[in-house]
């Protein structure tokens, strides 16, 4: 059996290379590892180092397009302050069923704290971090106010 240690990359499709750069580095802060224009693609890394990338390839524009998730693991403080960053961005967080929010939630089995939003070609993004307390496999996913009456997780 070989031992996974940690998910190195993954790669998503866009409808337009140029914007994908624009937001990847500005509003999620990746790092810009490489363009290959003959490809259309860039790669960013994502982290410090050179551990994880995120691949980005320039796909048509037709109607059949997929539309993927990735979660970038951050910490709480930037989850807690990700629906304000995010709308400074012009972008607008989502709670875990698709509608805008201006907080994160909590999801209880894990527990994690994360915020959802989508990049310019749909892909819905999440930003996620651990948190200390004991897993709630019952408590479903909860507004961080909710969470934190009950709990006292520390705000990073």
């Amino acid at each position: 059996m070989i031992t996974v240690q940690g998910l190195f990359e993954t790669h998503i499709t866009t409808t337009d290379l140029a914007r994908a750069i624009q937001f990847y580095k500005d509003v999620i802060g990746l790092r810009l590892a490489h363009v290959t224009s003959t490809r259309g693609a860039a790669f960013f890394w994502v982290g410090p180092g050179t551990k994880a990338m995120l691949g980005v390839w320039l796909a048509g524009s037709g109607p059949q397009r997929m539309q993927l998730h990735t979660a970038f693991q951050v910490s709480l403080g930037d989850v807690l302050a990700a629906p304000q960053t995010l709308a400074a961005a012009g972008v607008t967080a989502l709670d875990f069923d698709g509608d805008a929010t201006n907080e994160p939630v909590v999801i209880a089995w894990m527990p994690a704290a994360s915020v959802f939003f989508r990049d310019p070609d749909g892909h819905l993004l999440e930003l996620i971090a651990m948190l200390p307390d004991e897993p709630d496999p019952d408590g479903g996913v909860v507004p961080w106010s909710a969470w934190t009456l009950t709990r006292r997780t520390p705000s990073d």
